[in-house]
């Protein structure tokens, strides 16, 4: 059955390499790696490149399964030409096709050998523009976390963030923490992160970007607790890179209360982050608050001296903290 499946897929119709690709998906992982050492990867790539929807999607398929758990044939399908043929499909009309290619894409992305060619061929933008808000809702749930996932991967490489930066990528991560599910908020923000906190041009970026800290401040009071963390480390960046310019900000967008609540009941992580944004943004008594802005002022003053003399904010009672965080929410 390999040996003609092999045939099929180098010798045959299309017909034949439809059936073939269709069977090769289907067999088992050992299988596949076999076939694959027998050139089937570059007919199937081939198969990519026509108009006939029906073979593409077979030939995705086939080659995910070859590229599943071998970073050798995620490889050889970068090598093979298949990132530049795999964009072309992602940049199609054929909504399952693109989903598709995106979830190829993700995969070839893992292997960290491909991650500067995928961006070389010009990946980043193509992703960026399927997550902006006109494109968003026209793909599913799973490809626009498959899209993020892609880049977050691209992103380990800190040769590529200014690319990502470039082409409003932070932007792009901004605005789509509004639209999103808490799923798919989480991911994004993790992304965001990476970004920021590898580098300066992105940090900046984000720091000025319209909106951001007040899309940050409301994740870190909605989103799961990773979203939370992700969203205080963000911030703390943010502050800490000019606290002068920042912190007044911050604190106008309310995010006292979600910050005392996070540095009590967060992750190990949040709650370390939260607490030193805590004691960054004290004394900002020129900011420019109004009235009901300059009384929670004065009582998160109060509460981080409280905190200072228990040591912890864990240290307080509940039901103390409990009515703090009303205070500063009312």
């Amino acid at each position: 059955m390999e040996e003609m499946v092999v045939e099929a897929l180098l010798f045959g119709d299309r017909q034949a390499q439809l059936l073939a690709a269709r069977q090769l998906a289907q067999f088992s992982n050992k299988q596949r790696h076999k076939i694959a050492e027998k050139g089937v990867v570059p007919p199937l790539i081939l198969m990519l490149s026509t108009n006939d929807c029906e073979v593409i999607e077979a030939a995705l398929f086939a080659l995910l399964s070859i590229a599943f758990r071998s970073e050798r044939n995620k490889t050889l399908i970068a090598k093979s030409g298949g990132i530049t043929v795999l964009l072309d499909v992602i940049q199609c009309e054929n909504k399952l096709l693109v989903e598709l290619g995106v979830a190829f894409l993700l995969t070839l992305s893992s292997c960290g050998s491909n991650k500067m060619e995928i961006a070389s061929f010009g990946a980043i933008p193509i992703l960026l523009e399927l997550l902006n808000s006109q494109s968003y809702n026209n793909i599913s749930f799973q490809a626009n976390l498959d899209i993020l996932s892609t880049l977050h991967n691209l992103s380990t490489c800190n040769q590529l963030i200014p690319s990502i930066v470039s082409y409003g990528g932070v932007a792009t991560l901004i605005r789509l923490i509004k639209l999103t599910s808490e799923l798919v908020m989480e991911k994004t923000v993790a992304l965001l992160e990476n970004l920021v906190s590898s580098s300066r041009i992105a940090l900046e970026e984000a720091a000025r970007t319209e909106g951001a800290i007040q899309c940050l401040v409301e994740a870190m009071e909605e989103g799961s607790r990773q979203c939370k963390e992700h969203a205080v480390t963000i911030l703390l960046l943010i502050c800490d890179s000019c606290r002068d310019r920042y912190r007044g900000m911050i604190l106008r967008e309310g995010a006292m209360a979600a910050l005392l609540q996070l540095s009590v009941d967060g992750t190990r992580r949040a709650r370390d982050k939260a607490k030193r944004l805590l004691f960054l943004l004290r004394d900002c008594s020129n900011c420019g608050q109004t009235s009901n802005q300059t009384k929670n002022i004065v009582l998160f003053e109060q509460i981080m001296r409280q905190i200072e003399q228990v040591g912890e904010p864990e240290g307080m009672s509940l039901a103390l903290l409990e009515e703090m965080i009303s205070k500063l929410r009312t």
